[in-house]
């Protein structure tokens, strides 16, 4: 079914310029194997991106490693690399700890600004901004553990202050540099 949805605009990607397509904020397996496999139909490169909640899993249950084999298995590792968005890097840092060969596929951390969840982030009146000086050394930590990362940025209540702290704190650390 999640392939069929997708695969229209998939489609209209493919017969453009465009380079891959890449589906943002993923919250299940399901989905994110339809998308990969729309766009393998149209051979057009694509790239995943999960969000977790607090806990490090997708708001569906499932852990990153799960979801990331699933759709490698699901797809003949079709997509191109894996990212995780729309978490602050305290919420997922303990489940990439664990590491194994479907950390290798994940080459792109794109936080949010804000410690808090995404219920609390929904109902706020105002956006929390974090600290950009605390997200860009929680980045520095996730290139010790992900030293292939090399599409760094930011989701939720990011905005220059917070990019300046990721560069600033990861300037000269692996490929991302």
């Amino acid at each position: 079914m999640a392939e069929r949805y997708h695969a229209w605009q998939i489609g209209i990607f493919a017969y453009t310029d465009a380079d891959l397509v890449t589906a943002i904020t993923m919250t299940n397996i399901p989905e994110a194997v339809g998308i990969a496999r729309a766009a393998q139909s149209f051979h057009i490169p694509a790239v995943i991106s999960f969000t977790v909640e607090t806990d490090g899993r997708l708001p569906t249950g499932g852990t990153l490693e799960k979801a990331i084999t699933a759709v490698d298995q699901e797809t003949d590792g079709y997509p191109v690399y894996f990212m995780i968005n729309c978490a602050h890097p305290p919420h997922f840092h303990e489940e990439i700890r664990k590491s194994g060969d479907w950390t290798k596929r994940l080459l792109g951390p794109r936080a949010n600004a804000s410690r808090i969840s995404h219920e609390e982030l929904d109902n706020a009146s105002v956006l929390d901004a974090g600290d950009p000086d605390e997200l860009g050394k929680s980045y520095r930590a996730l290139l010790e553990i992900l030293p292939h990362a090399c599409v760094l940025g930011g989701c939720c209540g990011t905005d220059h202050r917070h990019t300046g702290a990721i560069c600033k704190a990861c300037l000269g650390q692996g490929k991302a540099a």
